[in-house]
């Protein structure tokens, strides 16, 4: 059982830049994949960015080269730096987690979610 807190949303200008951080709680954190989605208004919620247990990063095409994930076990944080925000980036951001051998990038593989951190991008 794991239990996610995001932070570090709020209202950035286009190119503009934020960092979220997903804390959690447990002591078996670095054995957890974990991810960042965004649900737009309207819109189904869509994977992001994540980070399996190894290190390794995987972006969505719409944010590749824009934002970066990472982790710091030591401090059972995973992050989310975003740069050259754009309005389309507006969205509800959520950390989620697996401990399962599923695929990072779909949505019914992670079985914990944060409550949400809301991003917004003003044009």
């Amino acid at each position: 059982q794991v239990q996610l807190v995001e932070s570090g949303g709020g209202l950035v200008q286009a190119g503009g830049s934020l960092r979220l951080s997903c804390a959690a709680s447990g002591r078996t954190f670095s054995s957890y994949d974990m991810a960042w989605f965004r649900q737009a208004p309207g819109k189904e919620r869509e994977f992001v960015a994540a980070i399996n247990r190894s290190g390794y990063p995987y972006y969505a095409d719409s944010v590749k080269g824009r934002f970066t994930i990472s982790r710091d076990n030591a401090k059972n944080t995973v992050y989310l730096q975003m740069n050259s925000l754009k309005p389309e980036d507006t969205a509800v951001y959520y950390c989620a987690a697996k401990d399962n051998l599923f695929t990072v990038v779909r949505l019914t593989s992670f079985s914990y979610w944060g409550q949400g951190t809301q991003v917004t991008v003003s044009s």
